[in-house]
């Protein structure tokens, strides 16, 4: 494998933090396609996760031979398919072998029916949600959106959880000064459009210390909340 390439500077100084502490025990789901192998092995040689995969043994071994990775020190979970794959990386997880999950190549609402499942899943009292981490020009701290990827249509209550996983996963990543921008149609509270609402009940909730940790801002529209230039302007 070849080394990591030269990351941004944002991904530079996240991978540096997490050097500092021992390798993270992940679990690659189905990891059956080439790119997702390469990834998690360039993690491994960086020093930043201990690997087990899983999914269909033939499947991985038959990619990683065809792309030319060294994978003959990585334990593999076998399973039949991409569903068991999901199903035995969640026990994974509930058996403490590993602490993280990595998506490879099945559908996302495989591996999340497997994590949200009711009786063998792994849910806890606050909602689940996804977060984006992006390298963002004229930003030098990372930029975190959420969520655009699990939850479509989700109650103000669920919205607080929503932005507590995202505060809570800014100080993970240690940026201590953590500002969020409440995001919606425009920047004033106005009746007809129920998000600026629910945004001024979260900046309430805040106030009250129900959502803890950050400072919040909006309602905001996008352009405004990432751009100096947009603020200026309008």
């Amino acid at each position: 494998m070849n080394d990591l390439p030269t990351p941004h500077p944002v991904f530079k100084n996240l991978i540096e933090c997490a050097q500092n502490y021992a390798p993270l025990k992940v679990a690659v789901v189905h990891s059956c396609d080439a790119t997702s192998l390469e990834s998690v092995i360039s993690a491994k040689e960086a020093g930043l996760v201990d690997l087990i995969l899983v999914g269909p043994e033939a499947k991985i071994r038959n990619v990683a031979q065809n792309a030319k990775i060294d994978h003959s020190t990585l334990p593999i979970e076998s399973t039949a398919h991409s569903h068991a794959a999901a199903a035995r990386a969640v026990e994974l997880v509930r058996e403490g072998r590993v602490k993280a999950l990595m998506k490879g190549s099945l559908h996302s609402d495989e591996l999340m029916g497997a994590i949200v499942y009711h009786q063998k899943g792994l849910r806890t009292e606050r909602r689940i949600s996804h977060c984006f981490v992006m390298a963002t020009k004229g930003h030098s701290e990372p930029l975190i959106m959420t969520d655009a990827a699990i939850n479509i249509a989700p109650s103000l209550s669920e919205k607080a959880d929503i932005v507590q996983n995202a505060i809570d996963l800014a100080h993970v990543i240690e940026l201590d000064d953590v500002v969020v921008a409440l995001l919606s149609a425009t920047e004033t509270v106005n009746a007809a459009i129920p998000s600026t609402i629910e945004t001024a009940a979260k900046y309430k909730m805040a106030d009250r210390g129900q959502i803890t940790g950050a400072t919040l801002d909006g309602p905001l529209a996008l352009d405004n909340a990432i751009d100096m230039g947009a603020v200026k302007q309008k």
